[in-house]
């Protein structure tokens, strides 16, 4: 690096650190948006140190905790790479990672919108994408529009390695070429148990026709939105047998998961302490850039055991002696995985639930959303609900219309008083159901009372 941009970087962290003394936040952010502003072209000068290149993860639910577990497999195996574990997924936060962080390899979770103008900067050796659903039209469009600049990206990367889940048809079609032909260095990864697939396609079903003619796909099963099996019944686009496969799973609520992985390099069960179907694909994603990583299995079964909830995805936190579980929600296929984990969490007892909708521009100012989320799973399966943000009251219409009772539900706008009111109604634990943005001033509101580490650290 020249001396200018030497000073520069200088500049910029410690603007950085100036903005976390002064209390105003901002701290995943600062350091890469001043840089950036100085010199656009900052990124690949910075990566230049990362001599074993870097993996990147995108998808549209999943990222944040997919990077985690790889990073929490690669630290076992005694490697620490520079990594914007706060989630900061846009090139200012992958730019403030590279300012701030020392390694020789990199792990960069990129916003599906921004990944084709960030990822060719990174150098990235390992391609990880976990999924695409609609998720804020009013800022990515329709889904086969981003499948179709991802295609491009990845068509441009030519020795690029892949690690794609199979189940989706949007991500697996990217590891064949014009012909329908595999590429080289394809991992596919996928759910092979049958036995906790949905009893039918979801309304909130998005990936429904082939990219390649067009045609309908025809589902044998789907786990999670259109994930699944399927076939093209008029070209050859049909799903790729994964070689990381859940084989079979165990879902135990809140508690986690059991699951029988193959792999190339033979079978491990793993013991993962986060729930839902949808941590399951997050795992097998970890699992296929492990291996690809040169990681060996006993060393990834740990790191994936010793797993802890990354910020905002099922963290638990004490509020005035009660336990709140905070599980993200931001469109209908996220969602309907949390409800339906929330269903085996029940156990016959009625949950407290906290829902917090916002409408800001992070979130997607479009929250129709709500509308294809199976709220209906737990109508007769909550004691009291209290709908916050700036969207509360359409949350309780919402909820009006999917069978709950409006006699157990509150609307209460602010979130920290909606927060307080709700914990103290909750005669043991809270189930705290926030927006992204909902979710940032939640987490920002713990970590002011003392409760919660800052986000970014």
């Amino acid at each position: 690096m020249g001396a200018a941009f030497t000073a520069k970087c200088w500049v910029a962290r410690a603007t950085g650190g100036l903005s976390r003394l002064s209390g105003r936040g901002g701290g995943t952010t600062v350091p890469g948006r001043v840089l950036l502003s100085m010199d656009r072209g900052a990124i690949p000068q910075l990566v230049t140190g990362l001599d074993r290149g870097s993996i990147v993860v995108s998808s549209t639910n999943g990222k944040t905790t997919t990077a985690g577990m790889i990073a929490g497999i690669l630290q076992r195996a005694g490697r620490h790479p520079v990594h914007n574990r706060a989630g900061s997924n846009m090139h200012w936060g992958v730019a403030t990672a590279l300012l701030e962080q020392q390694g020789d390899e990199g792990l960069f979770e990129i916003d599906e919108a921004w990944l084709p103008r960030v990822a060719p900067q990174l150098r990235p050796r390992l391609l990880v994408l976990g999924n695409l659903f609609r998720d804020q039209l009013d800022r990515y469009g329709e889904l086969e529009r981003v499948a179709d600049e991802w295609a491009e990206l990845v068509a441009s990367l030519d020795e690029v390695e892949l690690a794609l889940c199979a189940d989706d048809p949007l991500i697996a079609d990217l590891g064949r070429d014009r012909d329908l032909h595999r590429r080289p260095g394809v991992t596919y990864f996928g759910i092979e148990d049958v036995s906790v697939a949905l009893p039918e396609l979801q309304h909130a079903h998005d990936a429904k026709h082939c990219r390649r003619c067009g045609a309908p796909y025809s589902y044998d099963r789907a786990f999670v939105g259109h994930l699944g099996h399927y076939t093209c019944p008029n070209c050859d686009a049909d799903r790729p047998r994964p070689e990381v496969a859940a084989t079979r799973i165990e879902l135990q609520g809140m508690a986690g998961s059991r699951v029988l992985v193959e792999t190339p390099e033979g079978e491990l069960t793993v013991e993962l302490p986060l729930p839902g179907l949808y941590n399951v694909y997050n795992a097998l994603a970890a699992i296929s850039a492990g291996l690809r990583s040169g990681v060996d299995l006993a060393t990834i079964a740990a790191a994936l055991a010793a797993m802890k909830a990354v910020f905002g995805r099922v963290e638990t936190i004490e509020v005035a002696g009660k336990p709140v579980s905070i599980l993200l929600i931001k469109n209908p296929a996220g969602a309907n995985e949390v409800l339906r984990t929330l269903q085996l969490e029940g156990g016959g007892r009625d949950l407290d639930l906290w829902i917090a909708l916002n409408d800001r521009i992070a979130d997607g100012r479009d929250v129709s959303w709500i509308w294809d989320a199976d709220f209906e799973l737990l109508s007769g399966a909550v004691r009291r609900i209290t709908c916050a943000g700036t969207r509360a009251s359409e949350m309780a219409l919402r909820l009006k219309y999917a069978g709950w009772s409006t006699d157990r539900m509150v609307v209460h706008q602010a979130i920290a008083g909606s927060l307080d009111s709700a914990v103290a109604e909750a005669p043991d634990a809270l189930f705290a159901l926030p927006t992204y943005t909902a979710l940032l001033e939640l987490r920002t509101l713990l970590s002011d009372r003392g409760l919660a580490g800052e986000y970014w650290q």
